[in-house]
């Protein structure tokens, strides 16, 4: 069992940053894949980025690359998602999740937590 608990969300202005944390609970935690997706009103989830937990390796989706940097700290068992350049086609609920190595389907979810992008 992994619990995630998303936090940094919030309000903020065309162009400016964010950062998003998630912190994970849960034994052998290394044997994980965390990834960060997001859902924007009325649409489907996707994918925006990804990292091994052992190794650091990281995947981003295409469409936001160069705008995204995923990495972790292991002594804090948190990982972060640091968003630059943002847009208001950025407003939507971001999410953490866990996937064990080996397994393609993403088992654990964080609550979500919410970026307003303005104008």
């Amino acid at each position: 069992q992994v619990l995630l608990v998303e936090s940094g969300g919030g309000l903020v202005s065309t162009g400016g940053s964010l950062r998003l944390s998630c912190a994970a609970s849960g034994p052998t935690l290394e044997r994980y894949r965390m990834g960060w997706f997001r859902q924007a009103p009325g649409k489907g989830r996707d994918f925006l980025a990804s990292i091994a937990w052992n190794t650091g390796g990281t995947r981003y989706t295409g469409s936001m690359r160069g705008q995204l940097t995923i990495s972790r700290e292991n002594t804090k068992n948190t990982v972060y998602l640091q968003m630059d350049n943002l847009t208001t086609e950025d407003t939507a609920t971001y999410y953490c999740a866990a996937r064990l190595l080996e397994h393609m389907n993403w088992s654990y979810w964080g609550q979500g937590t919410q970026v307003t992008v303005s104008s």
